[in-house]
């Protein structure tokens, strides 16, 4: 099975060579529309594959968020199982459990800030987060590029995509 890159090197070479040769306008067209079927057909498939993986990577992307979403459901069950019997022992004044498995006592955190008004915590116990390093504004430089400007360190680049309708 020929690979595209090489149907496509195929056709330009033999491309360049008809162009030397001295044929009728017709005949050049006939023999490059003959070629490039193989080409067109070769991309079609390549194309056809690509969809396949780019299905195949938001099935899975859509399965990753399923299963985050399940995950979570499962960490908050079984927090909310761990708080039902923290609050059962507490109530019921039960300090500590044993069996052959595990222990549970009831233990004292640790002390905890609490901020109910933030607005009167005084200065020097304020922190300051880093401000982000400067980035280039690409949409003005490239205004002011195709407004004639010269901005140093950059320039306006056209690049290619295949479109896929």
């Amino acid at each position: 099975m020929t690979a595209l890159y090489e149907i496509a090197h195929q056709y330009r070479e033999a491309a360049e060579t008809l162009a030397d040769l001295d044929l009728d306008e017709q005949t050049l067209a006939d023999t490059l529309e003959g070629m490039s079927g193989e080409l067109e057909v070769k991309a079609q498939n390549v194309v056809m594959f690509t969809r396949n993986l780019e299905a195949t990577a938001a099935a899975i992307k859509d399965a990753e968020s399923q299963m985050a979403a399940r995950r979570k459901a499962l960490e908050n069950r079984a927090a909310g199982l761990r708080r039902y019997v923290l609050e059962s022992m507490q109530m019921a004044g039960v300090q500590k459990i044993t069996c052959p498995w595990f222990k549970l006592s009831v233990r004292e955190n640790p002390a905890a800030v609490d901020i109910f008004e933030p607005g009167l915590v005084p200065a020097e116990y304020m922190t300051q987060p880093a401000p982000p390093p400067p980035a280039p504004n690409k949409t003005a430089i490239k205004a002011a590029i195709a407004g004639g400007s010269e901005v140093p360190g950059a320039r306006l680049t056209h690049g290619t995509r295949l479109d896929i309708k």
